[in-house]
């Protein structure tokens, strides 16, 4: 797989190819890569995507923040992983936004790029406020020389359309179990370990303070949590807090604190990674910080219960990016 920045790198293959953000490179989008792949593959030509570093949307709209499942370091990771040989990066100019599909198609995929197969996700729609739909995309392709095909669509095994937008509604939830299944690998944080107030060491659970490196990263709600992570390429089993300290110093800022189970070095300043099993309890106060410890106690017992046997086929990203 290659990645490609600059249309001067480009050696003119004919391709194959498809167009987006894919935010979470979910089962949806894999489902829609293996099919471009299989394409590729038929019709002898290279497989390639063709995606944005930064949100459309926000682009256009100055105001938007995105929530976002990855980084763009962490979505190449993932798209690097589904057997394209192509990932092409396009900057999402306000140029770019005001071409029409019939423009795009014919100017920048078929005369700048030789795409001669596109793939269409379902119910995908590009061009100037994305007014035409997948009809129209064949009449342009046709024009062109290009063959323009629908993927289909792509549902869970327990019938849940999957996409981004569900997705997100399910951090927000909490129902970090089924976010695992619809994205085929953990929901999960990278960051660093930052110096925090000691409060957990001294009622018995040291935690990690963590400072996520990606600042549209999506947090999931507020809570513990059951958590997988990773510290110089050594995974472990914890738990991991979201939110304030309502009990101790109740000044609403939010703070993300990882307890590591059976773990004792000094990790500040070092890369992590959080891996989300299983949402916990949600955040509340209580009447005394031993009611807190106590409560926490069981939140550990709760996460190991999570954690014994939880297994998932999850792709594996570096922490080093």
């Amino acid at each position: 797989m290659k990645i490609i920045y600059d249309r001067n790198d480009w050696r003119e293959d004919p391709l194959a190819a498809t167009v987006g953000f894919f935010d979470g490179v979910h089962l949806g989008h894999r489902f829609l890569l293996q099919k471009m792949c299989d394409l590729a593959r038929e019709r002898r030509m290279s497989s390639a995507i063709f995606t944005f570093p930064v949100h459309p949307r926000a682009i256009l709209h100055s105001d938007y923040q995105p929530k976002l499942l990855n980084s763009f370091d962490e979505r190449l990771e993932l798209l690097s992983m589904t057997g394209i040989d192509y990932i092409i990066v396009m900057d999402f100019t306000s140029e770019l936004a005001a071409l029409t599909s019939h423009e795009f198609i014919s100017t920048v995929l078929a005369a700048e790029w030789q795409v001669k197969t596109l793939l269409i996700g379902f119910d995908h729609r590009f061009g100037y406020q994305r007014t035409e739909g997948f009809d129209q995309y064949v009449g342009y392709g046709r024009e062109c020389g290009m063959d323009v095909v629908s993927s289909g669509s792509f549902n869970s095994d327990k019938g849940i359309a999957i996409s981004s937008s569900v997705i997100r509604r399910l951090i927000e939830k909490g129902d970090l179990a089924a976010v695992s299944q619809l994205l085929g690998y953990h929901y999960r944080l990278k960051g660093h370990v930052v110096n925090g107030h000691q409060i957990g060491r001294r009622m018995g659970f040291p935690t990690a303070n963590i400072a996520v490196d990606e600042p549209l990263k999506m947090i999931p709600r507020n809570g513990s949590y059951a958590v997988r992570i990773t510290i110089d390429g050594q995974q472990y089993n914890g738990m991991l807090y979201i939110g304030s300290r309502p009990t101790i110093e109740d000044d609403n800022s939010l703070r993300i604190e990882a307890h590591i189970f059976d773990f004792a070095k000094d990790i500040y300043n070092e890369p992590i990674l959080v891996e989300f099993v299983a949402f916990i309890r949600e955040e509340r106060k209580f009447d005394s910080p031993k009611a807190l410890s106590a409560q926490i106690e069981e939140d550990r017992k709760i996460a190991k219960q999570f954690l014994v046997g939880a297994t998932l086929a999850v792709a594996q990203f570096s922490i080093n990016n």
